[in-house]
């Protein structure tokens, strides 16, 4: 097979990803059925038995295009007349264009009512636009109640047909125009229709219509009035620049590209003056919107009874901000996200076909519905076939309140799954508590930010879970969040809930600071009574799992490390004193008790205190009893440095027995 590298196409922006996409899915139906394609750092590789020649001289004279039609929507081109889309299309004899002749024949069968519908409705505008009357005339008229209640009436009637002709239309297509249509929307089990973001609502952004774009560029590719559809001066320089990226003066301008490319789109800030056109080569928006067919989309509904149904695409969730650089809570619109898949092993189109087709990444029995957690399923290889990253894009509003697909990161697949991942297990209900608090109106700032720095850690964490750095990192996130809480913000979601013995394992970077706090965290005053107290009521005031007001044995402040530990022990001597004990009621637990080696280092200055107070703070949500019976085990310590006589002298005369 003969190797095309593909340096038009490339993981960011959207538009170049499907055009990939679409040269593949075209070059397998229409020209070699044994073609491959797969990814090699930013561009795309297409393996076939055609030569580049071959390739080139298939798509300017034998390529039919698909029957992407939209005729649900208004800007589709199905309720003017001489629509400059439609028309030269419908008029053409041209056996390219049959597939897109018959989905337009069928659907004018269906649409008559619904085109007379429109017609009224513009009429009825038309009224408020009549010149002949004065401009206070015309407000007037539009004020009027009489003129409001006709309008309404009209516009319901065009939106129930509307809704009527969609499972029609479901019904009657067929080949590519069945697969756009799964593509663009789907039906619940009401009827109503669901839109993915990828194609906006059904075909459209706002006044964009994406299908009748696509076939006025594919006028400006070819000549319709011609028998053969023969390729028009510019076809081919524009074809060799979108497919292998040869520089050529293609491109035209103020020609709409969308949400799929926010470089080329034009608009303020988009040139060196205050503002310039979009720049589009029409077999960009053409290829593009071939490749859009791959993604089709199906309605899932949770399994709660309340919940209804909604559209589904392939790898398609809910809006996080977090886990990219420019994160901003701005970012999570309704419309979410999309992590387009980069696989580094040749594949067929038949194969991509299918990885799309389940593209519903499973997270133990529910789906994958938020980026952290399709993010985690990832990563346990709930998604595999060979990808080896994503390409994570958000549709968020920008520039004004245009839609647009911003490339926010890309996820790295981890090299293999680790046991360890199973610990984040322990936050599936907590975390969901804590981002509604922080995404809470009264929710002050810095609670916001603070959940936002503990998203980005679990990323950093699920895409390298073999570094205890990164666990760590998490640790400390969720002690800063437990911070905030002891003041009073964020409380509803509640304390850092019990987790695993293996989260101390798992952050273990065989570190003095990691083993002090983790023995710091399960000492307790009886380690072998069924009443353990433990130390964690020092740091937060619970009962019942929850947070209680405010009570004097909660004395860690969780500023300065050193002050923390002489506070702690400090209350512990006053309630020993107060019981009349002469004793320290502080026990190691079994097992994890601090070594006489970290001990020395700590002495000697050589631990960050701060640090190991913060790590415990977390840690004493460790399951003390589970760790009684099966303790965390810790790298031993590297030094052997020994603790002053003196001290441990004292030391001894403190221990509890």
């Amino acid at each position: 097979m003969i190797l095309h590298r593909l340096d038009g196409c490339a993981p960011t922006p959207l538009a170049r990803y499907l055009k990939a996409l679409g040269i593949l899915r075209i070059v397998s139906e229409q020209l070699d059925p044994e073609a491959r394609g797969w990814w090699e750092g930013e561009r795309f590789l297409l393996a076939s038995n055609a030569d580049l020649d071959e390739v080139l001289q298939f798509f300017l004279n034998d390529y039919a295009p698909s029957a992407i039609l939209a005729p649900w929507n208004k800007g589709s081109g199905f309720f003017y007349a001489n629509d400059p889309g439609i028309g030269p299309i419908e008029r053409s004899t041209s056996i390219r264009f049959r597939l897109l002749r018959e989905g337009i024949r069928t659907a004018r069968a269906q649409l008559d009512a619904m085109a007379e519908a429109d017609r009224g409705i513009r009429a009825i505008k038309d009224e408020a636009k009549d010149k002949a009357l004065t401009k206070a005339q015309r407000d007037t008229l539009k004020a009027s109640d009489e003129y409001k209640r006709r309008l309404a009436e009209s516009e319901r009637a065009f939106k129930r047909m509307k809704a009527d002709v969609m499972p029609d239309l479901r019904r009657d297509w067929r080949g590519s125009q069945r697969e756009w249509m799964d593509a663009a929307l789907v039906l619940d089990e009401l009827g109503a229709a669901k839109f993915p973001a990828l194609l906006g609502t059904g075909g459209n952004d706002g006044r964009l219509d994406f299908t009748n774009n696509y076939l006025q560029r594919l006028g400006e590719l070819f000549d319709l009035d011609d028998p053969d559809a023969s390729p028009r001066r510019n076809a081919a320089s524009g074809l060799r620049e979108a497919l292998i990226g040869d520089v050529a003066r293609s491109t035209a301008s103020g020609l709409a590209i969308g949400q799929f490319a926010p470089g080329g789109a034009g608009g303020a800030n988009s040139s060196t003056g205050p503002d310039a056109e979009s720049q589009l080569n029409p077999w960009d928006f053409v290829l593009m919107l071939e490749g859009a067919l791959m993604f089709t989309a199906a309605s899932t509904k949770r399994l709660q009874a309340h919940v209804s149904s909604r559209a589904a695409a392939p790898f398609a969730v809910s809006g996080q901000a977090a886990g990219y650089a420019s994160a901003a809570s701005s970012d999570e619109s309704a419309r979410g996200e999309q992590w387009m898949p980069l696989w580094s092993q040749p594949m067929s189109y038949a194969e991509l076909h299918r990885l799309l087709a389940e593209g519903r990444a499973q997270l133990d029995a529910r789906s994958a519905a938020e980026p952290l957690d399709l993010a985690r399923a990832i990563a346990r290889l709930g998604v595999a076939r060979g990808i080896h990253a994503f390409q994570r894009y958000g549709y968020i509003e920008r520039n004004g309140q245009s839609n647009l697909a911003v490339p926010l990161a890309r996820f790295v697949v981890p090299d293999k799954s680790s046991p360890a991942m199973s610990c984040l297990d322990d936050l599936d209900a907590w975390l969901p508590r804590l981002r509604r608090a922080a995404r809470d109106k009264d929710a002050p700032a810095r609670l916001a930010q603070t959940e936002r720095r503990l998203n980005d850690a679990l990323f950093a964490l699920i895409q390298h879970p073999a570094e205890p750095g990164r666990w760590q990192s998490v640790l400390l996130r969720m002690a800063d969040i437990e911070a905030l809480q002891v003041l009073g913000s964020g409380t509803k979601a509640g304390p850092i809930p019990r987790l695993r013995c293996e989260w101390a394992q798992a952050a273990d970077d065989g570190s003095p600071e990691l083993r002090l706090a983790r023995s710091l965290a399960l000492q307790c005053a009886h380690a072998n009574a069924p009443h353990r107290d433990g130390v964690r009521r020092h740091w937060l005031t619970l009962e019942k799992g929850r947070f209680k007001g405010a009570r004097t044995d909660r004395v860690l402040q969780g500023r300065s490390g050193i002050d923390d530990a002489i506070a702690l022990v400090s209350r512990r001597l006053i309630e020993a004193g107060q019981q009349g004990a002469r004793r320290l009621p502080l026990e190691a637990g079994f097992g994890i008790s601090a070594s006489r080696h970290d001990l020395a280092r700590l002495l000697a200055g050589e631990v960050d205190l701060d640090r190991t107070l913060a790590l415990a703070r977390t840690l004493m949500a460790l399951d003390a009893r589970s760790c009684a019976h099966h303790p965390p085990r810790l790298q031993h310590a590297t030094r052997f440095d020994w603790p002053d006589e003196a001290w441990l002298a004292i030391r001894l005369a403190l221990l509890p027995w």
